[in-house]
């Protein structure tokens, strides 16, 4: 059986409708689509605000969005609506958003960077599993070029190495060249300066010269494949750098009204086409890669998949990018790996012990996960206090897959995992949800009880078994390890545990 599923993007160029319909085996089909141009963009970085004619104008199109959508009988629990850089930024977001949902009666989640990455990610990984398995366990970045922002993912070996979101779009290039009266040459200095110190900046987290796999998402890439390349999938193309490069140099003299006429483009488009071109271009002459593979797929996909029942292995694969960037994050600050590892593993022994009584979601163990490893980043500030140094660093890191609010979330377990709870009043605590406060105690009881099973730093013991017992958790650990460093560690640290689940800790 079938069901329609929705997507709207609102974007920084325009707004898009997908509709795709479900099986009861996680499979979907796009049956409709639409895109109409928008100035949101175009307002923002220039004046900083949406301007009511272009207010007018997204009411108008999402109106006969909901018009066609209506033609589908798709419920509004079916229906997604996001918003990215250029609503994000906008300083009269919230009254834009308030406006939309009154007249429309769509309700708009605005998606940060970092969410970006995680749908573009997901988007990305599902066509590669399809055409391109082998292509996934290369050193490879995926880079989506957007009117407000650029999208970057490095890998290593098929794992994360690092995820930002730059604040650089085609949009924002342009406004920038009108500001300055300056010509495309200008332009063109501008992005040659700015793409060189991300270089700089990126190659501190990976070697970009091993990259030998460069990914791409957009429509200015989209066309770039259908012009210069061949496909080698259902949703993926093939570009050899060479023909890229010249292919680009090639429509950098082009005006917009010969874009437009040789591509078959609307005029946003057509503007945005150059500039966006010459991006990606010298993003990809930063790296070693040959190639250039293009995938038509988009945010949307990502969301979709997002939702989709039955995509185990999308999934687990996706939580392991989590762990492998929280990773090198702590690489960066020269944790103690072995010890974080050790406490990872620790924490999940008492989670997963626990678990039918927590009361927490899947997404919570991968929390606690990230927390773990990370817990011990402050030290490369300070020994002392490290735990506050260790939630400052956390909660100005991107990682990937995790929202802000997430990652405030484990930068506040990494906090509590160390000193006295006499602080458990202070603003960034108090001022979270309800449920977000519950979720940092029973994670951050949790990781203290960890951390004090390797007070050493040593991981010595190596064969314990957690047990519940009537009002105890019991450590059970053989006779013949000296326990007096960690009986200490666990007399320190067992009183938030012993506060959250009225559990007596002790070892056996």
């Amino acid at each position: 059986m079938k069901s329609p599923e929705a997507v709207i993007e609102i974007g920084s160029t325009g707004i898009r409708l997908m509709v795709c319909e479900l099986t009861s085996q996680g499979s979907w089909e796009t049956v409709d689509f639409s895109e109409q141009p928008v100035s949101l963009g175009r307002d923002v970085f220039t004046s900083g605000i949406i301007s009511r004619d272009t207010l007018l104008q997204c009411l108008h199109i999402l109106n006969r969005f909901r018009e066609q959508l209506a033609g589908w009988k798709i419920a509004n629990e079916h229906i997604s609506v996001i918003a990215t850089s250029a609503l994000r930024e906008a300083r009269n977001r919230d009254t834009v958003v308030d406006r939309i949902q009154v007249k429309t009666g769509f309700s708009i989640r605005v998606v940060n960077g970092i969410e970006e990455n995680r749908f573009i990610y997901l988007a990305v990984l599902e066509a590669l599993h399809r055409d391109a398995p082998r292509i996934q366990r290369q050193n490879s970045v995926i880079l989506e070029i957007g009117g407000g922002s650029t999208e970057i993912m490095l890998f290593e070996q098929g794992k994360m190495a690092a995820v930002h979101s730059l604040r650089l779009g085609t949009v924002i290039i342009e406004q920038y060249a009108k500001s300055m009266m300056g010509s495309r040459h200008d332009a063109r200095r501008f992005l040659e300066d700015f793409i060189k110190n991300a270089g700089v900046n990126l190659n501190t987290e990976a070697n970009l010269q091993k990259i030998r796999q460069f990914i791409t998402v957009g429509s200015e890439m989209q066309i770039a494949a259908r012009e210069a390349g061949k496909k080698i999938g259902k949703r993926i193309r093939s570009i050899d750098r060479e023909r890229f490069s010249a292919f680009v140099d090639e429509v950098q003299q082009y005006s917009a009204d010969e874009c437009m006429a040789r591509f078959k483009i609307g005029y946003t488009e057509a503007r945005a086409l150059p500039v966006g071109l010459l991006s990606y271009k010298l993003f990809i002459e930063l790296t070693s890669a040959k190639k250039i593979i293009v995938s038509d797929t988009s945010i949307r996909e990502g969301l979709l998949l997002s939702k989709l029942p039955g995509q185990s292995s999308l999934q687990e694969d996706f939580i392991s990018q989590i762990i492998a960037s929280a990773l090198n994050i702590g690489k960066k600050y020269r944790i103690d790996e072995n010890h974080a590892q050790y406490v990872r593993k620790m924490a999940l022994l008492i989670y997963d012990k626990m678990e039918s009584e927590l009361g927490l979601d899947k997404e919570a163990r991968v929390l606690l996960e990230v927390a773990s490893i990370l817990h011990d980043v402050g030290m490369f500030i300070r020994g002392s206090d490290h735990q506050l140094h260790s939630q400052y660093i956390i909660s100005h890191s991107d990682i990937f897959g995790l929202t802000k609010d997430r990652i405030q979330v484990v930068a506040l377990v990494a906090r509590y995992h160390n000193g006295p709870l006499r602080r458990l009043s202070e603003e960034a605590f108090v001022t979270l949800p309800r449920s977000d406060r519950t979720l940092v105690l029973k994670l951050a009881a949790i990781l203290r009880i960890a951390d004090a099973l390797d007070r050493s730093h040593s991981q010595h013991i190596t064969d314990i078994r957690i047990i519940l017992k009537e009002d105890s958790l019991i450590i059970k650990i053989p006779r013949s390890y000296n326990m007096n460093l960690e009986k200490t560690a666990l007399a320190e640290k067992a009183d938030l545990f012993e506060s959250v689940f009225g559990y007596n800790v002790r070892i056996a």
